[in-house]
């Protein structure tokens, strides 16, 4: 894709190369984020605030950078992952919706070029597995970084004893690592004590997760693999 420097113009409007930089700057940004996250807590959701949309965008920037893609295209995916889960100020419900909407004003107020407006908030509005699809490389990236974040430190309770499933495979999680080979694929690396859950009930959970994530790898033109504890499981 073309990329839009800083400094040019289109329709004799100003447009700016915006990053992950920018949105960290923002307070506003910070604020929705830091809301989103304490609504979810208040309905006993796992961890989805600064720690998450940090991590996710650095892991979205880096499969692209590893398959090759232009710098600009893995700063827009950095972007996109950075206010993927904004929408949860709102509802949890059609989150990636309305967190495609309040993206939107969110970079026309930075000054972001609307043609990468229009990639940003396509990748936010389908990363969930529950209605959305690939339909950009930027979009792609943004998946697979999203679905990789699984860990004991996203799990807010600390009483084992009333975890629901979606803590307790979390919890039991005790590595995880999406490894980049390109050319190859993408592998999906994750460690977990079997003696706090079975293998089994991460299927049941996070299937519809794992099949995006293989549709995410093919538009990338590769190939997702689940390894879980050294066994290779898709």
């Amino acid at each position: 894709m073309d990329s839009i420097r800083c400094g040019k113009q289109s329709g004799g409007i100003f447009m700016k190369s915006v990053t992950v930089a920018d949105l960290k700057a923002d307070p506003i940004v910070q604020g929705y984020i830091e809301v989103g996250n304490r609504n979810l807590a208040a309905i006993g959701f796992t961890e989805h605030g600064l720690r998450h949309v940090g991590l996710v965008s650095n892991i979205a920037y880096n499969i692209l950078e590893k398959l090759g893609y232009s710098e600009r295209e893995c700063e827009l995916a950095a972007v996109a992952a950075y206010l993927h889960d904004i929408g949860n100020v709102i509802n949890r419900s059609g989150h990636a919706q309305t967190g495609a909407l309040l993206s939107a004003h969110i970079l026309e107020r930075h000054a972001m070029a609307p043609e990468e407006i229009a990639i940003v908030i396509g990748a936010i509005g389908n990363h969930d597995e529950s209605d959305g699809n690939p339909v950009s490389n930027i979009s792609a990236a943004l998946i697979l970084a999203d679905k990789s974040d699984v860990h004991r430190s996203r799990v807010r309770n600390q009483d084992p004893a009333t975890f629901d499933i979606h803590d307790r495979v979390n919890y039991a999680v005790e590595h995880s690592f999406l490894r980049v080979y390109p050319k190859d694929r993408v592998a999906l690396e994750i460690t977990i004590n079997t003696e706090i859950c079975p293998v089994m009930d991460y299927f049941e959970i996070f299937l519809a997760r794992m099949l995006l994530c293989r549709r995410a790898a093919s538009f990338l033109d590769t190939v997702f693999e689940l390894k879980i504890n050294e066994v290779k499981l898709l």
